[in-house]
């Protein structure tokens, strides 16, 4: 269909499109870029622009869409943000030296999951690539941060795999065609796109060849890749990925770093939901996330580093505890923490800059912040000494960056400009030809007024005036009035009604002179900057390596803010599979209390030998689920090396916490909520070990009582009883029959949240205690929620008759005799209240408060 367009331009753009079919094409035209057909129908759409048509000679109009050149970083963050891929299509040569139509070719292809357009960017979210190879049940992935240059990956089992996917909140997803056709039915979801390439890049030893040739070393031994073929696979993909879509620009990607099953936490995509991590389902407080409260890093990196802790806890107590003595260096010297944090909160995102100076994107005014960030790093390195132990040993590994910082510092101007067009940014005194050149520039303006005064005089025309434009250059004008004086080395250049203009030899040899000194000027600046850039690439390794102990020193001196701030403590890493917290508390909710809340602290003791399984009791809003969260959180926190919310703590290493918290519908592939529900316990079940720590929330609710019932009770059975593991659980429930199953089991035992009720009305006072709840309080909760209040009187009514006959099947009639006993019941308590009352005694202000008072307690 395309074909019958027979303009040489339509012609052009029809056969660079048909290489790039995936993409919304960017054709540029002169100062335009100009999207066609049903690109321009989506460009219009996204971007809000005016869709027009383009005649296109003798065949029909072609839809048309376009946008100003220079404002091409703000359409295309849009276009990315909207979950598309952008080929650049530029001009590459000279229009006015083409014969024929201007040769176009595509110079870059931009994906959400490459971009690094700092419009586009969250300065502190990392934003990955995935790349993916399925063999059996095992899936090779590596992601990469093309904005920082973040390159790691490893084999999983594929479930794991795809939940890895979910965790990194992965943008982009590349996939061979070949495996795309088997396999592209598991990707499907919405928050990332899916892009394929080739099959020939499958080929493990054309993956292994790239990666080698990327970091220059004979084998991948050094990297741990060796036994992992798919991990090969997928990490020399991604490397081709990127150099087919951006052209020679890796040159930041200077590391890939293994990362297996083993050394970490694993937290499935639903436990980071649902112990709320990152994301909160509040409505009202979006704040109410893990992060938001342990997160006081000063850098855009440390921020990054500090959620990639979070996704992978340790599962190494030896690196726990460096990380809680760097920590604990920093609680101990204020001094220190001050000057930390006075260094790092000038420092700009170091790996951000690099990828732009590795892309071709940067700018002087980039070289800038590099240079005062790295000259920062150098202060970090002199404040930090040998009696910090272990901030020391971390201090040891930055690599001497002082050439770097001399040479950007010669080079580049304090105040240089972001724009490089009209130069201005190398220093004064770099380069003699410089100078020479600039010389020229600048002292032109005063050579112009010379010659005018000069010509003036020598004329005697007073009104003569050397003027410029970018259509005729530099020019004489002289008025009607003084023409007979013009002498005849004025060369006649235009007419006006009241004017002449002229030029002379002595003009024309200037304005050459300086048009081609400006062009000069423009291009040696650039050939400088070009020459740094290639050197700071040539020295990228060192400064991304200090970069990363930047943002490391950066996460503890965030840590050592919230243990000081908010009376955290230094847990102990033990190895008897038990936890025990005094006065530990929940680090988010404690931290939105009003400031007269206290939030109540409670101790927790588990172990696996005689307190493996708690089950908690007690009605909902009493803060069961809070106390269910809190354990998990506070082992995550430990094992990411934080100090947690506590008097005193000692908790084992956790290799998997799994919860199991709240109830959804999965509408989309029909699934209900019970459905859901037994969907995530499975994998709960089936995939547990002898460490994990389990969050079960009334589990069964989903479907009938008794059904619930069975199943609630069969899943603690079976985790205390199976002979191949037993993880610590935490298990609430409404069911009240439990509370007689814990009291069988050796490992089991009861926890409830105590209660207060006066005159009918429930106060929670949040503390856990021992024993199992003799009742759930439900039609007391319902009754603060204020559920009208015939609902709650008849609601009591039926309560009683299934706590008498302890069976379901209730008669109406049986229900409606019994409310009547109630009611009269209800009523010879008022009229007892009536008779009681000391009239003689009341003032009639009383009184009336009184009558009020009865008649909402007896008002149904």
């Amino acid at each position: 269909m395309k074909s019958n367009k027979k303009t040489p331009a339509m012609k052009q753009y029809w056969d660079i499109k048909s290489k790039y079919p995936d993409s919304i094409l960017l054709f540029r035209m002169g100062d335009f870029y100009e999207t066609f057909d049903s690109d321009a129908e989506l460009t219009s759409d996204i971007l809000g622009i005016t869709l027009t048509k383009r005649a296109n000679g003798g065949a029909s109009s072609v839809p048309l869409a376009g946008f100003p050149y220079h404002a091409i970083d703000q359409y295309i963050d849009k276009l990315l943000k909207a979950g598309h891929r952008v080929a650049i299509c530029e001009q590459v040569e000279d229009p006015k030296k083409s014969k024929g139509i201007v040769k176009r070719e595509v110079v870059e292809v931009l994906s959400p999951g490459t971009a690094i357009s700092e419009k586009y960017l969250d300065h502190n979210q990392n934003n990955y690539l995935a790349s993916v190879f399925i063999k059996n049940k095992t899936i090779g992935i590596s992601l990469m941060d093309y904005s920082t240059g973040d390159f790691f990956g490893g084999e999983w089992d594929l479930k794991k795999g795809l939940d890895l996917i979910k965790t990194y909140d992965v943008r982009e997803v590349v996939i061979s065609e070949k495996q795309y056709e088997s396999f592209g039915h598991l990707f499907n979801d919405k928050s990332y796109i899916m892009s394929t390439y080739q099959n020939w890049i499958t080929s493990y030893n054309t993956a292994y060849d790239k990666i080698i040739s990327q970091f220059k070393v004979k084998s991948l031994k050094g990297f741990g890749l060796e036994e992992y073929p798919l991990a090969i696979i997928t990490a020399g993909a991604c490397l081709y990925y990127i150099d087919d879509n951006h052209k020679d620009s890796l040159g930041h990607i200077q590391y890939f770093k293994y990362q297996g099953q083993e050394g970490s936490m694993h937290l499935d995509p639903f436990t980071i939901d649902n112990l709320e991590l990152f994301k909160t389902v509040s409505s009202t407080n979006k704040k109410a996330t893990l992060i938001h409260t342990i997160d006081k890093t000063r850098t855009s990196a440390g921020s990054r580093l500090l959620k990639k802790y979070l996704k992978r806890p340790l599962f190494d107590n030896k690196k726990i505890k460096l990380r809680q003595d760097r920590v604990s260096e920093l609680i101990k010297d204020s001094d220190l923490r001050s000057t930390l944090s006075d260094l790092l909160n000038e420092v700009f995102d170091v790996e951000r800059i690099i990828s732009r100076v590795s892309s071709n994107k940067t700018n002087p005014r980039d070289l800038i912040n590099l240079k005062n960030s790295l000259m920062n790093i150098v202060a970090i390195k002199k404040v930090i000494k040998k009696k910090h132990l272990a901030l020391y040993k971390l201090q040891k590994e930055f690599e001497n960056v002082t050439k770097i910082i001399n040479e950007i510092s010669k080079t580049i101007d304090e105040d240089a400009p972001v724009n490089m067009s009209n130069g201005g940014y190398i220093k004064d005194g770099y380069s003699k030809e410089l100078d020479r050149i600039r010389g020229l520039s600048n002292n032109s303006k005063q050579w112009l007024i010379d010659l005018q005064n000069k010509e003036q005089k020598k004329n005697n025309i007073p009104s003569l005036k050397i003027k410029y434009n970018k259509v005729f250059g530099y020019y004489i004008e002289v008025t009607k009035a003084h023409t007979d004086k013009i002498p005849d080395y004025f060369i006649r250049k235009q007419t006006l009604v009241n004017a002449e203009r002229y030029f002379t030899e002595e003009l024309k040899d200037f304005e050459d002179t300086i048009l081609s000194s400006n062009e000069n000027l423009v291009r040696l600046e650039l050939s400088i900057f070009e020459n740094l850039v290639e050197y700071i690439m040539l020295n990228s390794k060192n400064i991304l390596k200090n970069a990363n102990i930047l943002s490391k020193i950066d996460v503890c001196l965030g840590f050592s803010d919230i243990a000081i701030k908010n009376n955290y403590c230094r847990p102990d890493i033990n190895n008897k599979q038990e936890i025990d917290l005094i006065e530990s508390r929940h680090p988010v909710i404690e931290q939105l209390l009003d400031v007269d809340d206290n939030f109540i602290s409670n101790d927790v003791n588990l172990n696996a030998k005689f307190k493996q399984i708690a089950v908690i009791t007690g009605p909902n809003m009493a803060g069961k689920s809070t106390f269910l969260r809190q354990v998990a959180l506070l082992s995550i926190m430990a094992q990411v090396g934080s100090y947690v919310p506590a008097k005193k703590a000692s908790l084992c290493l956790i290799d998997k916490v799994y919860t199991r918290v709240g109830a959804s519908d999965n509408l989309s592939e029909g699934e209900s909520t019970f459905l859901v529900e037994m969907n995530e316990t499975a994998n709960i079940l089936n995939n547990a070990t002898n460490n994990s720590l389990i969050i079960l929330d009334e589990i069964g609710r989903g479907t009938s009582t008794y059904d619930g019932l069975a199943i609630a009770w069969s899943i603690i059975e079976y985790l205390h009883n199976n002979s191949k593991f037993h993880p610590i659980t935490l298990f609430a429930t409404h069911y009240h029959e439990l509370v007689q199953l814990a009291n069988q089991l050796d490992r089991s035992f009861n926890l409830n949240i105590e209660v207060s009720e006066e005159n009918g009305e429930l106060l929670f006072l949040r503390k856990i205690i021992k024993g199992g709840a003799n009742q759930s309080y439900g039609v007391h909760v319902a009754q603060m929620a204020g559920l009208p209040k015939k609902v709650i009187n008849r609601a009591h009514v039926i309560l009683k008759k299934l706590i008498v006959d302890k069976k379901t099947n209730l008669n109406c009639k049986d229900i409606d005799q019994l409310e009547l006993e109630f009611n009269s019941s209800v009523k010879y308590d008022g009229i007892n209240e009536i008779r009681d009352l000391d009239i003689d005694n009341m003032t009639p202000l009383e009184a009336i408060y009184k009558l009020k008072e009865l008649k909402e307690k007896f008002d149904d």
